[in-house]
């Protein structure tokens, strides 16, 4: 499968590595400083990349190469954009998060999938994280009986170092804060656990000790599902100096899971009542950083899913969730009221001033 890569920044060595790991033919890559490229492949495993073409113009290069296949990690307000030309010339498209910075943005993605009949998948790796997965299968099998409440907790450290390698990061309309750039991970795995059919949302957030950008570095939400289900978020970036932990928890009648680790790559708890012997209580999937190892099997099943003819296992759809939650807690905390969903028409610029008012 003929792939190349549009952004070579933070997350680009997993994109190339993925890649590499599947056997695709990485035959280009995109960015705008040649230098972003170097480093990329400093940091990711070795490949031949004397044979791969480098472009500073994503759509030259799409016309140029014809990729069947690219995936885009560059700068948040720009993923639409890149996603958008390449649906346009038929190719298929991985977008990292948030696959856009607006619904509108969003639906258009998911509308000119359809009329270009081809394949657009939302790097939710996590989803394919081995904890993730055993906690998805009890529940697909019905171990946790009727869902009671779920929470998501992510706890990580970000400092001025990290605002400054871009001046994008930290501002609502090319970033977000907390919640859209480092939660929304554990947001999506939330809203997939819980039914997805997210009815209500309550938020709060808030920027204290990151004066230097626009956005919050701390943000909570209380999610009311169709189903009955509440749950909880807390994302941060107020740790100080190290990665502490993303939790994701889920208790129905029978069953309690708690995923821990970096990245809900630990089973920390796994108690179910109709099998009290079966414990995978502190399973551990060894993982390099808090990306995980998930871009390889994303990777993997976005190429079946275009041999196959069929739809990724995170598709569009889902990356539109995940964002339209994010969303909703930036409405609500900005209008101090609870936010009914579905959203019709939201996007980050729409919360610029939420601390200058």
């Amino acid at each position: 499968m003929k792939y190349a890569l549009v952004g070579c920044g933070r997350v680009a060595p997993s994109h190339i590595n993925a890649a590499a790991k599947n056997g695709f033919e990485i035959i280009a890559v995109c960015d705008i400083d040649n230098g972003h490229i170097d480093d990329m492949f400093s940091r990711a495993v070795p490949v031949d990349n004397e044979n791969i073409r480098r472009y500073s113009d994503f759509c030259e290069m799409y016309d140029k190469e014809k990729p069947e296949l690219v995936s885009i990690a560059l700068p948040s307000g720009l993923h639409a954009e890149a996603a958008i030309e390449a649906i346009k010339r038929g190719i298929n498209v991985i977008i990292e998060k948030p696959m856009a910075m607006s619904i509108k943005d969003a639906d258009e993605i998911i509308r000119l999938s359809k009329e270009y009949n081809v394949k657009v998948s939302a790097c939710h790796q996590n989803r394919f994280n081995i904890a993730v997965q055993e906690m998805r299968a009890a529940l697909e099998n019905g171990r946790f009986g009727k869902l009671s409440n779920a929470a998501v907790t992510v706890r990580w450290s970000r400092g001025e170092d990290y605002y400054s390698q871009a001046d994008w990061r930290g501002k609502f309309e090319s970033d977000g804060g907390t919640l859209m750039n480092q939660c929304i991970h554990g947001i999506d795995l939330l809203r997939w656990m819980c039914g997805d059919c997210l009815k209500r949302v309550y938020g709060a957030t808030r920027r204290q000790h990151h004066p230097y950008i626009e956005a919050e570095d701390v943000g909570t939400a209380v999610f009311e599902f169709e189903n009955g289900v509440i749950a909880t978020v807390e994302g941060t970036v107020n740790v100080a100096g190290f990665d502490m932990e993303e939790h994701l928890t889920l208790l129905g009648e029978t069953g309690t899971v708690k995923l821990g680790g970096t990245s809900a790559n630990t089973i920390e708890i796994w108690k179910f009542l109709d099998n009290p012997e079966d414990s995978k209580d502190g399973f551990h999937e060894k993982t390099l950083n808090v990306y995980g190892n998930g871009h390889t099997s994303l990777f993997e099943d976005m190429a079946l899913a275009i041999r196959e003819n069929r739809a990724p296992y995170v598709d569009a759809e889902a990356g539109k969730r995940a964002l339209e939650a994010v969303l909703a807690i930036y409405k609500s905390a900005y209008t101090g009221a609870p936010v009914e969903l579905p959203l019709t028409d939201a996007a980050g610029i729409d919360f610029k001033d939420m601390f200058e008012r």
